[in-house]
Parts: C-alpha cells; sequence; structure tokens
C-alpha cells in the first residue's frame, strides 16, 4: 500500500513538472553582447534602495549606469534618499548630489519618473500626486508593459507585519546587518586596493543565515499575495535588499534589489521582456542576471538565465 501511495505521488509531481516545463521554456544562455553592453536602451527601469545619504551607498556606480543607458520611463521604488541616516549625521558627498542633478536632467529631458517612497524616505508619502516636469510622486503604480504585462508597484514596507519572525530576532537582525555593512565597507576598501572587484559581503553571508531565508521567504509570498489581490502580472519591489526574478503562481516577482550591496535594478526591455541585472564595477557594463522572455502573443513567460 506504502509504494502504491509512493507511486502515486510520483506521478502527480511528474503530472506537475510537466506542465509547468509545457507553461516555461528551459533555462537558455545568452550571448556575449547581450550579457555585457555600455549602452542599452530601455522601455523601463526599476531602482530601488539607493539610500543617498547614507555611508554606504554606491553612488559613483548608480551614475556610471544612469549615463550610460536610455529609458523612456524611470520607476524609483523606495528608500532613494535615506532621511533616517541624515537624521543621525548629516552625509551628502557630491556625488550623491549629482545622482539626484541627473534624475531631474532625465525629468527635465523627457524620461517619465514615479517616485514611489519607501520606509527610509516616507516624509514623501504625504505628497502622493505630487508632479513637477515629467516627475510624479506616487504611493504605488501600474505600468503596462509593451507585452501588454500589468506591472504592480510597491516598495514593500508595507509588508513587514507579515514578515516579522520575532521582535528580538528582528533587532538583532538591524545590529548584525549595520555591522555587516561596516565589514563590507572595509572588505571593499582592501579590495580595491589590491584591483579587484566589488564583492558583497552582506550579501553572501545572508544567503546563508537560515533566519534570514526565512524572513526573505516570507516577503515573497506577502509581497505575491497582494500582487495577486491586485490583478497583476509582474510585481515589481525593493525594501530588503535581495534582487530576484521568479515565478510563483503564474506572477512574476521582481525584487531589484538595491545600491548599497547589489547594485542592481530590473528593466524592461523594447519587446516587453523583463530582466534582472547587475552593475560590474570591472566592465563598466550592466550584466544580465536573469530574464523573463514572452512572445508575440500573450502566454506564459519563458525563462532565461545567465549563470
Amino acid at each position: 500500500m506504502k509504494e502504491k501511495q509512493q507511486g502515486l505521488a510520483h506521478s502527480k509531481t511528474a503530472l506537475l513538472s510537466s506542465a509547468l516545463v509545457s507553461h516555461i521554456d528551459s533555462i537558455s544562455p545568452i550571448n556575449n553582447t547581450e550579457k555585457n553592453s555600455t549602452e542599452r536602451h530601455f522601455n523601463a527601469i526599476w531602482l530601488s534602495d539607493v539610500h543617498l545619504g547614507s555611508k554606504d551607498c554606491k553612488a559613483e556606480y548608480l551614475l556610471q549606469l544612469l549615463n550610460s543607458l536610455h529609458t523612456d520611463k524611470l520607476f524609483l521604488v523606495g528608500d532613494i534618499i535615506d532621511i533616517w541616516a541624515l537624521k543621525r549625521k548629516f552625509l551628502w558627498p557630491q556625488s550623491h548630489n549629482l545622482i539626484l542633478q541627473k534624475l531631474l536632467k532625465m525629468a527635465r529631458e523627457g524620461t517619465h519618473i514615479v517616485y514611489i517612497p519607501g520606509n527610509h524616505d516616507d516624509v514623501f508619502k504625504p505628497y502622493d500626486g505630487f508632479h513637477l516636469w515629467d516627475l510624479t510622486i506616487s504611493t504605488e503604480h501600474i505600468h503596462i508593459t509593451a507585452s501588454n504585462r500589468k506591472v504592480l508597484m510597491v516598495h514593500g514596507d508595507q509588508f513587514d507585519s507579515e514578515v516579522c519572525i520575532g521582535r528580538a530576532y528582528a533587532k538583532l537582525g538591524d545590529h548584525l546587518y549595520d555591522l555587516l555593512l561596516f565589514l563590507n565597507r572595509q572588505l571593499h576598501r582592501v579590495r580595491n586596493h589590491l584591483g579587484y572587484p566589488y564583492w558583497s559581503l552582506a550579501s553572501y553571508v545572508k544567503l546563508r543565515v537560515g533566519k534570514a531565508q526565512q524572513a526573505i521567504n516570507n516577503y515573497r509570498s506577502a509581497v505575491i499575495r497582494y500582487a495577486k489581490s491586485k490583478g497583476a502580472d509582474v510585481v515589481v519591489c525593493g525594501h530588503i535588499h535581495q534582487p530576484e526574478l521568479s515565478l510563483t503562481n503564474n506572477i512574476i516577482y521582481a525584487n531589484d534589489g538595491d545600491w548599497v550591496e547589489n547594485c542592481t535594478f530590473v528593466a524592461e526591455s523594447q519587446s516587453g521582456d523583463i530582466q534582472l541585472l547587475k552593475w560590474q564595477e570591472s566592465t563598466s557594463s550592466a550584466r544580465l542576471i536573469s530574464a523573463f522572455q514572452f512572445s508575440p502573443q500573450r502566454d506564459s513567460p519563458k525563462t532565461r538565465r545567465v549563470a
């Protein structure tokens, strides 16, 4: 009887796997030209968790990115300016000022910019609906892609209560994260002096801590539930500094990461594909990490991933 039940379970698993494969194409490599390019034109780009005003902001890398591409729409998905850090200690180097100047220049020159405040820049939330040049502030936003997908944008801090794994763990996690970022800065200085490119110690450690993984999983589930309730095909968020592009319950979860540890962003190609990219200091170009490629007709996405 036990063997029969195991056989039935195996058959169900096989059927499920077969159904998934019929909707999601096999992972295939992308040629070198697509992997690294110094100049690109996107329909839309999503950035979050830049944390201008904090010592961990990688403003120089972000400025390199903004100067190397053209986008019709730019969505700033929260924590662009770190008001919390500025209240603790005022820090505003020239590189941070250049980022703001670049964003305002893009808005004046026709790039449609939507700013969705997060928790570190929540002072801007009361200005929902504010409009200047081609810049709009919105607490939540919808974008329709060239492939006719409905993209919902939220920063993600509204899901903190669903993610919390205990007050003590949350408080300990904050202190440990600050320590990791401090170690991250010291390591980067040493690696830079030795001629090595940037590498995130904080991300490496975070991926190997069980409680951190539990919080990331809880967060992803909460975001996807909300996106489903809104009838979205894609949800773009930030907040947890954990870049990811995945498919769950037929909803694409796109966390655009941050510019404190990972230097990542999400983009919509001119054909409507959704991509996760990472800025490479060594090549001064964006590297494609993974993508969902859509056929001209409205169907399920095909997954492409680069190792």
